[in-house]
């Protein structure tokens, strides 16, 4: 398969995937399936609340998609700067300007990820603040 095959296809899923994120409440619709690390031992992963978050950021909620997901929130538009580039560089053969990341960035940034999943699951406060919707809670 072709990369703009590839690329078409990313984006008609993503699409699909953003519209049906628009009408369907992950919270309410029984539409997405549950966390699997949820399900399995009640753990909040790094994850939990990115699709709640993605459906409050579409309907212009900023500070309920804050709630359910902060890190998802921060990172969001990093992955669409990259992915818009992907796009572009596949369709015009040069994409947006690139900024080098050395590796260490990288390994900070996955060890951030981790810290978040295992911080949000901590019962105490202001950690329990993270899991996903507790900043709405009374």
């Amino acid at each position: 398969m072709r990369r703009s095959h590839l690329l078409a296809a990313a984006l008609v899923t993503a699409s699909v995937g953003a519209v049906t994120l628009w009408f369907f409440d992950p919270a309410s619709s029984g539409v997405f399936p549950a966390c699997p690390l949820r399900y399995l031992t009640g753990l909040y992963c790094p994850g939990c609340g990115s699709l709640r978050a993605i459906h409050q950021l579409l309907h212009g909620n900023l500070a309920a998609a804050w709630a359910m997901n902060p890190l998802a929130v921060v990172l969001l538009p990093f992955l669409s700067y990259e992915l818009a580039s992907e796009a572009l560089s596949v369709w015009r053969g040069r994409g947006l300007p690139q900024m080098f990341l050395p590796a260490a960035w990288i390994w900070g940034l996955c060890a951030v990820i981790v810290l978040f999943g295992v911080v949000r699951n901590l019962p105490v406060h202001p950690f329990d603040l993270l899991a996903p919707g507790a900043m709405f809670r009374p």
